[in-house]
């Protein structure tokens, strides 16, 4: 499995990670995905201590505990659950997250984290005290290098210039490259991109394709695109991309993202062991052309953010 830089970090990443959201609370089942993926060479694991209460931290730990000197392990502060955990509010401040990585160090189980990221956030943060909880942490050797995640041009703008974030973890997909305006701006301060969101709530999945055959389909819309646009997406991009070669629909998904410079990984979840297999498959297949990729640019809306300026 190819492994790309992350910023200007030491840490190479699998070229898809593994989304952990995902794994659900059954620790036997999650353990086949995650051994599923470390077979396949995956070495990026994506968490968050707002999942499932910590728990899949807590799972995520102890799998990969045996191999924890061969694997990235990444998880998000800010998201603040209550006292009885019946909802949580955002909390970027800098006391927070130096309270929360001790917590997530425990779940984990290990001595530091690979990538701290911030789980959103708003221009209105203290962000200069949040950018020095993690500077601190970094010192402190409890975690090698940090990050964002946002889709918010305001907040990643302010981030990209006063800190020292190597990621910036972002939905990208060809139904949304609202992320591309940001990506040579992005590159000029050295920050790699790491995408989720990449075949856009299953629409670029290969149920799809068999949605095009049957007679009454329910096509849902997405972003600025009506459900008739989709259809016709999807439609144009088996009848051009698909039917003329072996390519699956996952696949041009998967490798749309990966076409750019500045994405280091694409983060997929993963509910069975095949699922990890298949998106394996998709990462290590021949990388789109310029044809295919010239095609799909054709066909789909270069849109950007038009909040958070």
């Amino acid at each position: 499995m190819e492994k790309r830089r992350l910023g200007n970090s030491d840490l190479f990443v699998s070229k898809i990670g593994l989304g952990c959201m995902s794994l659900g609370t059954n620790k036997e089942k999650a353990t086949y995905i995650v051994e599923a993926a470390l077979d396949e060479g995956i070495n990026y694991f994506d968490t968050a201590d707002l999942y499932d209460y910590g728990i899949n931290e807590e799972i995520i730990g102890s799998i990969l505990r045996p191999h924890r000197e061969e694997v990235i392990i990444a998880t998000k502060v800010g998201n603040r659950w209550t006292e009885k955990k019946d909802g949580w509010h955002w909390d970027p401040s800098k006391s927070y997250i130096k309270n929360a990585v001790k917590e997530s160090l425990r779940r984990l189980n290990t001595d530091y984290i690979d990538l701290y990221q911030l789980h959103g956030g708003t221009i209105d943060d203290p962000i200069d005290e949040t950018i020095e909880a993690f500077e601190e942490l970094k010192a402190e050797g409890l975690i090698r290098y940090y990050g964002i995640s946002s889709i918010r041009p305001n907040v990643i703008r302010s981030f990209a210039e006063k800190s020292n974030i190597v990621s910036n973890m972002m939905q990208y997909s060809l139904l949304d490259r609202r992320p591309e305006e940001l990506m040579p701006f992005l590159k000029k301060h050295n920050i790699s991109i790491v995408t989720r969101g990449s075949v856009a709530k299953g629409l670029l999945s290969e149920k799809m394709i068999e949605s095009l055959e049957a007679e009454h389909y329910d096509w849902e819309s997405y972003l600025d695109y009506s459900a008739l646009e989709v259809k016709e997406i999807i439609n144009s991009l088996k009848a051009k991309l698909l039917d003329t070669n072996t390519r699956t629909l996952n696949e041009i998904a998967l490798q749309f993202n990966l076409a750019h410079d500045q994405v280091a990984s694409v983060v997929t979840g993963a509910s069975s062991v095949e699922q990890i297999r298949d998106n394996a498959r998709a990462v290590n297949a021949l990388p789109l052309s310029k044809e295919e990729l010239a095609y799909i640019e054709m066909i789909t809306k270069k849109s950007i953010y038009t909040n958070h300026r």
